[in-house]
């Protein structure tokens, strides 16, 4: 009987270690990046910028903003480099109405923005994507999950076509905060992929 009983007090405390652990991993999901951003996806847009110089000059930002109210907003942000290397970094924040528009307003002074259709956005991020993966460089890890703010927004809305690089060709342009070894890595990948006469790298 003691053995039935220590076998029962067992088992019970195994299981309850079981749904302690299943809830604390119900709760990692639950406020991971995807879900926050999945959630994030069902409000109304409220808000969608990009640079407008951004095909001049091969850099900006894109930003999507959704919320309920102008006042408290889901916004996500995505830095683009047309020129090369794509998506090179992603942002997703809960922010309120005033914080959000100070963000816009220091961003409108390096660069004007210009609103933009969602769906042509959409579509800008796809097909940079896709076009920076063919010539080595992979957008930001945060990229698939952020980019799911979009929700049901199609990129084939969109009939914009879009043409990345200078003249036909990806033009590598180093950051101020480059270091010298990872400018040899990116040219070096680009090499690779396109050979010596298939890039240009900026000055």
């Amino acid at each position: 009987m003691a053995i039935n009983m220590a076998q029962k007090r067992g088992r019970k405390a195994q299981k309850r270690k079981q749904v302690v652990a299943q809830k604390r991993q119900a709760e990692v999901i639950e406020n991971s990046l995807p879900a926050r951003v999945l959630r994030a996806s069902n409000a109304p847009i409220q808000h969608c910028f990009l640079t407008e110089s951004l095909s001049e000059i091969g850099m900006g930002m894109l930003v999507l903003a959704r919320g309920a109210t102008r006042d408290y907003v889901t916004m996500s942000s995505f830095l683009l480099d047309t020129c090369c290397l794509g998506i090179k970094d992603v942002m997703f924040e809960p922010i309120d109405g005033e914080a959000f528009e100070d963000y816009m307003e220091a961003i409108n002074a390096d660069a004007p923005m210009v609103e933009v259709d969602p769906a042509y956005a959409r579509k800008l991020l796809r097909d940079l994507a896709i076009w920076s993966q063919s010539i080595g460089f992979a957008p930001h890890r945060d990229f698939a999950a952020v980019e799911r703010i979009f929700g049901d927004v199609s990129a084939d809305a969109s009939d914009a076509v879009f043409r990345f690089g200078r003249d036909g060709k990806p033009v590598y342009i180093p950051g101020p905060d480059d270091r010298p070894y990872l400018i040899r890595q990116r040219v070096e990948q680009l090499r690779k992929h396109l050979g010596d006469d298939g890039f240009e790298v900026a000055a």
